[in-house]
């Protein structure tokens, strides 16, 4: 695909670059699948217990401390609330307190999931980055950081919670090599999470508690002096009245004065527990414990003034959004860092819910203590009107007035104590009531198979993971491979393709190297094509001498050659094979010839005596071996007696080969070029890179012996016969029968190849 770059790429491009690489296709995708199974037999089974839990909305009925003082709560929580209250308890319900406590609990640091494993990863961070100091020896889970950081980072990353969208159920679940500790993880961090419920209610109801406890203590002496004195008075007057006696068998008082009286006792008596309820909610809100306060949003206490019960809901609602922001800078923190823009977003947006917390909490206290030293204020007033009541009635009937009037200010201080005390404790009923909004749908049981690893799923991502891989490196290897891989590659640099030899296997050489024999008919009519290409179009005639090279060594030119010379040799022609590479020699081993002289003997003495070796298998064909490695066979093939030496070859026989040593090595080939009359540059795919196949190429056209016509041209060597570049040059696809068939009757013997002098 890399030769095509320069024109917009087609499928078909795209399939020949798949069929070079398939190779690379396949071993990609067969490790990736190999490392898939290998993952799904060694890696450690997992199993995921799962519970489902609703959060229910607190009724009216509920034992509650709402409900207890007489709040309404029937239109508590809107969707939006609903939401928050689910955000709210995920948060809680992954957040590090409850954690421990399930740790600590269930003893998780023992389990294999928690014990220490070698990660690579850690290791090179552990190896840059400072190291704190250790946990002390022997302490607690709390007092050890270290511990505590791997604790709570296995156990967050096996625990997922899904808040179920348009419904108020939530789902936990854990993952971990025992199923039983799985489920027994779940169950314990569900209990924990009512504990925790309940606990927080709880704190708040103590604080609401202990205001009303001590604005009781001062009101159950003042109501014991009263009942005391109502006694001491009982028993120094005994019973009386004026104008009758009541069906209680108390003396009935009645005249105006007494009307007023009992009203303004009452007043005074309305006006005292409103004081005391004032007080109580002053003394909440000044201690500045924002969930304390928050407790009394929606409680009798709270709605007894509009701002503070404004700024009651205000609270809880600003205490609802600190929790769902702390919950998401805890998650983001995890999970991407403190650099996370969403994680500073939310830094700000906590550090200005807190702020308008403080505000708030500032404004109530405010308000409390104003409305405070109203209901002071009120008291006082409805305490000047008694009094003044109480001593017109005192003028009026002396001795039995002070009775009744004792008697109904000790009866009214009775039935506040009376009032406050049961409030009191109904909030202690509350406190030893489990009240939890949280119901346990389904609990976790320990699950019957593992949730990791996911056999099925995780064979077909390697296997499609694999591919993907595999055919990502192809194109990369394709993109950046400089080698040559197809015809059309050296027709995009401009250099003539004259035909292509196939690759063979090495059992497939013939005895004596040759390889043109019917049974290896692919090969031997590659080289039938070449000898077509040697014919000149306009005369018919064939060229004599052919020079046989390569850019580099181990690129087949000798095969070529070789073959080439058999080829001609079958084609009744008096054949000659001169092997010009002197440096590394091969014709005289493969062909089994005698002795130790040839080539270099007949340049470097001219009464050398040797001549050209017959071959035994084909008798038209001759041979001269390249003999004895001279000092400078570039010298040699480049003298005047090398000159003289063709001029006899081309009378004595009809077609010469030269088989030269590589072109950009050395320089041999050069000064043999001005003495051929074609020239075969044998290229091996796959292997012969585009930039020394150029310069090669360019070297042999300037050395060339017609400078108007030069006769160069490449022959692509080593050419799978299952690729689509072999079957792509001669036209047609493969099927598999021609894989196995005699390919002679596909390919003619004089044309399949392109003729050098078209």
């Amino acid at each position: 695909m890399s030769a095509v770059l320069d024109k917009d790429p087609t499928v078909r491009d795209f399939l020949k670059m798949f069929d070079r690489r398939r190779r690379v296709v396949l071993i990609a995708a067969g490790v990736v699948f190999a490392l898939a199974v290998l993952y799904c037999l060694f890696t450690t089974r997992k199993y995921t217990a799962t519970s489902v839990i609703e959060l229910q909305k607190m009724s009216a009925s509920s034992p509650s401390l709402d409900s207890l003082m007489g709040a309404d709560s029937a239109a508590a929580g809107d969707a939006m609330s609903l939401n928050v209250d689910l955000q709210t308890q995920s948060d809680i319900l992954q957040s590090d307190a409850l954690a421990l406590r399930v740790i600590k609990q269930l003893g998780l640091e023992n389990n294999h999931d928690f014990k220490p494993h070698f990660s690579p990863v850690g290791w090179v961070i552990g190896l840059i980055s400072p190291r704190g100091p250790s946990d002390p020896a022997n302490a607690s889970l709390d007092d050890s950081p270290v511990r505590r950081r791997l604790a709570l980072s296995v156990f967050r990353g096996n625990l997922t919670v899904r808040v179920n969208a348009g419904t108020r159920l939530t789902e936990i679940s854990y993952t971990n090599s025992d199923p039983k500790v799985a489920a027994a993880v779940v169950n314990r961090l569900v209990q924990e999470l009512i504990n925790y419920n309940y606990e927080t209610r709880l704190a708040g109801t103590s604080q609401v508690s202990q205001g009303l406890e001590s604005q009781l203590s001062d009101l159950r002496k003042h109501s014991e002096e009263l009942q005391s004195k109502v006694v001491s008075l009982k028993q120094n007057n005994g019973l009386f009245g004026i104008g009758g006696v009541q069906s209680n068998g108390e003396a009935e008082v009645s005249s105006p004065v007494l009307q007023n009286l009992d009203r303004s006792t009452a007043q005074l008596s309305q006006a005292t527990m409103n004081r005391v309820l004032k007080q109580a909610i002053y003394d909440v809100v000044r201690s500045g414990d924002a969930e304390a306060i928050s407790q009394l949003s929606g409680t009798q206490m709270g709605a007894n003034g509009q701002g503070v019960n404004d700024s009651l809901n205000l609270i809880q609602s600003l205490r609802q959004q600190e929790a769902t922001l702390n919950g998401q800078i805890e998650q983001e923190s995890t999970k991407f860092g403190p650099a996370y823009p969403k994680l500073i977003q939310d830094k700000a947006s906590l550090q200005a819910v807190q702020q308008s917390l403080k505000d708030e909490i500032a404004r109530i206290a405010t308000r409390s203590k104003t409305d405070y030293e109203i209901a002071v204020k009120a008291e006082d007033g409805a305490r000047a009107a008694y009094e003044t009541d109480r001593a017109a009635a005192e003028k009026l009937n002396g001795q039995g007035v002070e009775y009744s009037i004792v008697s109904k200010e000790a009866d009214q201080s009775q039935q506040l104590y009376q009032d406050l005390l049961k409030r009191l404790k109904e909030a202690g009923v509350v406190q030893g009531l489990h009240s939890s909004s949280v119901t346990i749908v389904d609990p976790a049981t320990p699950p019957a198979a593992p949730s990791k690893p996911k056999i099925l799923q995780t064979l077909v991502l390697g296997a499609l993971f694999g591919l993907f891989l595999g055919v990502c490196l192809a194109f990369a290897f394709d993109v950046f491979d400089t080698r040559i891989q197809s015809t059309e590659e050296l027709e995009a640099m401009n250099i003539p393709v004259i035909g292509l030899v196939p690759q063979i296997k090495l059992d497939a050489v013939g005895p004596g190297g040759f390889l043109t024999d019917s049974k290896y008919s692919v090969f031997g009519e590659a080289v039938r094509g070449l000898r077509s290409t040697l014919l000149e179009a306009q005369t018919g005639r064939q060229v004599q001498v052919l020079l046989v090279t390569s850019s580099l060594p181990r690129e087949g030119k000798s095969a070529v050659a070789l073959n080439l010379a058999v080829s001609q040799a079958q084609f009744n022609k008096r054949v000659l094979l001169v092997e010009a590479d002197m440096r590394r020699p091969v014709l005289r081993k493969i062909l089994g010839l005698p002795g130790v002289d040839g080539l270099s003997d007949l340049l470097s003495n001219p009464q050398s005596a040797v001549t050209p070796y017959p071959v035994s298998a084909h008798p038209n064909l001759h041979c001269l071996p390249a003999g004895a490695s001279p000092s400078y066979p570039a010298e040699l093939l480049g003298s005047d007696r090398m000159s003289f030496l063709m001029q006899e070859w081309r009378q004595a026989y009809d077609f010469v080969v030269l088989d030269c040593p590589p072109v950009l090595p050395v320089t041999d080939t050069q000064y043999l070029e001005t003495l051929a009359d074609a020239t075969f540059l044998i290229a091996r795919a796959g292997a012969t890179s585009k930039v020394a196949l150029r310069r090669s190429y360019q070297l042999l056209l300037r050395h060339a012996k017609n400078q108007q016509n030069p006769k160069v041209g490449v022959v692509l060597n080593f050419i799978s016969v299952r690729s689509a570049a072999y079957y792509g040059y001669y036209g047609y696809s493969p099927s598999h029968e021609d894989e196995d068939r005699d390919f002679a009757t596909v390919h003619s013997s004089e044309g399949s190849g392109k003729s050098l002098f078209d």
